[in-house]
Parts: C-alpha cells; structure tokens; sequence
C-alpha cells in the first residue's frame, strides 16, 4: 500500500486534535459521583445566586477605572516622555507617532516633543490617545 506525504500529514493532524481535545477536556476516569433520591428533607438547598459582596471599609474608597471617566489631557507641546507617562497615569492606552513625513520609530522618546494628539484635550469616553511628535531640535 503506497501512503502518501498529504495522508500522513492529515493523520498526524487528526492525532494530535484528538489529544489537544483529550489534554482540554475534564478527566473523564474519574466520574462524578451519582446522587441518589432521598426522603430525608435537606437543610439547605444550593443557591444560583452570586455571593454576597462587601462594602468598602473605613478609608477605602471604590474607584472606577480612570480611562472610563478621565478627560483626555492637553499634552501638545510635551515632552514625549513626559506625555506618554501622564496619558498611562491616567489609564490611557498611547499610540505614538513621528509627525514628520519621515515616518521615524520613536526610539528614546525624552528627545521627542508632542506637535498634535488624537483625541483632542477634554474628550471622554475613550481608552486610546494617539500622539505625534518630532525630535527636539525639529519645528512641528
């Protein structure tokens, strides 16, 4: 019988998806145990409901993730650093971008400055700012 190079891929693959199923599913070998029906009455049923939560103490205070209620702050004029740091302090995720038609990668971004931002100061309701910068020594 002659087998071919495509039988044997298709067969490696169909082995290794049965043991990556196998290796993903609960242990089968050791089955749950089986509940049997009593008269007896329970003292407790099992509840469907989430556990009770506590209330923060004394001190504590809740707060709400900054990205979700923060206003984009004005970083134009920045150093990159610096206005990369504020924008994550204040849980923004940041994308950066050299504002010349060179299309840098910012490398050491303390000798880059801010020239523009995406979205503009004040907006809410966002999770990414992007900036574009020039190195220092550059006009925007």
């Amino acid at each position: 019988m002659k087998v071919t190079r495509h039988a044997l891929v298709t067969a490696a693959t169909a082995v290794l998806a049965g043991v990556a199923l196998a290796a993903c599913s609960p242990e089968s070998s050791d089955p749950a145990p089986t509940q049997t029906a009593t008269t007896r009455p329970t003292t407790a049923a099992p509840t469907t409901e989430p556990p009770e939560t506590t209330e923060p103490t004394e001190g504590a205070t809740a707060e709400a993730p900054a990205a979700e209620t923060a206003e984009v702050p004005d970083v134009v004029g920045m150093n990159h650093a610096e206005a990369q740091s504020l924008l994550r302090s204040q849980g923004f995720m940041v994308n950066e971008e050299d504002a010349s038609p060179e299309g840098r990668m910012i490398l050491n971004n303390s000798n880059w400055k801010v020239c523009s931002q995406d979205p503009q100061p004040g907006a809410t309701d966002v999770l990414r700012v992007a900036i574009y910068s020039v190195k220092l020594d550059e006009s925007c």
